[in-house]
Parts: structure tokens; sequence; C-alpha cells
């Protein structure tokens, strides 16, 4: 959606700004304000004529589990006041593009079949930041259809190492 895209870059332009060196902080309650403003009852509710912004402010907060610091209260304040929290799934994406640029790093999600601890996911960090040759910021997601090994994904590589990878490579030479 080219709309939302261009709506919400000023917004994550300006927050980036104005958070300088904490953006990693920010990234945090950015990604839980997207994901509390992705809930379809609470933006209906906030489309809602006879719904204050104070009101509209006063339940995203408190459905929060973590505090929002002064940046964060006027930048909901302001997402709140001109009718903007559907666009804040992307400026969330926005601004966490525009710290990864400024890191040098970019986001990576692993699918994994079977949790992953801490120290597997520091090992398993070096070797693909190793393989891709760029600093990684490494999200873990569970996929137990992929029976065993990893799936990574970064921007528009993969790198696939499950048991159902290998499974279907093998179901195609033997079917060839």
């Amino acid at each position: 959606m080219a709309e939302i895209a261009t709506i919400a870059r000023p917004y994550a332009e300006a927050l980036f700004k104005a958070t300088g060196n904490g953006a990693a902080g920010a990234t945090a309650w950015l990604d839980e304000l997207a994901a509390v403003a992705a809930n379809e009852q609470l933006r209906q509710f906030a489309d809602n004529p006879k719904s204050t912004v104070d009101q509209v402010y006063g339940l995203v907060t408190g459905v929060m589990k973590s505090a929002l610091d002064g940046i964060g209260q006027n930048f909901l304040r302001t997402v709140i006041e001109n009718g903007r929290l559907a666009a804040l799934p992307e400026i969330a994406a926005q601004f966490r593009a525009l710290k990864n640029a400024q890191q040098g790093a970019f986001d990576a999600v692993v699918h994994s079949a079977f949790p992953l601890d801490a120290a597997a996911l520091a090992d398993l960090s070096g070797v693909l930041e190793k393989r891709f040759g760029r600093k990684l910021n490494l999200q873990v997601e569970l996929q137990p259809e992929l029976i065993g090994g990893i799936r990574v994904v970064v921007g528009d590589e993969v790198l696939d190492t499950s048991v159902k990878a290998r499974l279907e490579q093998m179901k195609v030479a033997l079917t060839a």
C-alpha cells in the first residue's frame, strides 16, 4: 500500500531525528505501539467520532506493557491527533529501516522447528553474519512444520537448511 507508506515516512523520519542515539530504545516501544495499533477493535474505537484524543491515548497506553518516555508520549499524541493510528505498523517498519541503515545492519528472521536458547542464538548469529557478510538483527519464529533445521530470511535472500526443504529436494530428484 503506497499510500500508507507515504503517510508513514515523515513520521518515521521525524521520530528518528528526535530520538537520535536513543533509536534502539525507541524501537522497543514503537514495535509495541505498532502491535497495539494493529488491533481492529482499537482502530474502530479511535475512528469513532465520539472518541476523544485523550480517551484513545489512555486506552493505548493502558494496554501497553512498557511505559513511554517523553518523546514516545508526544509521538503517540501526535499520531492520534492526526488520525494516523492505522499507519503505526508502517511507521515502525520504516523507523527500523532507518535505524538499520544507520547501524549498517539488516533484519533477519530465523524460522526454527524448535526454540533456540541464548547461547545457540549467539553462535548462530556469528555464523549467519559471516555467511551473509553483514551485521544481522535476528528474530526467531517457531515453525514446527520444518521438522528440524532452520530457514533464514534476510531481505530477499533465503537460506533453507530445514529437513522439510531437504525432503522436498529429494522428492523432486526422485520424481524427475
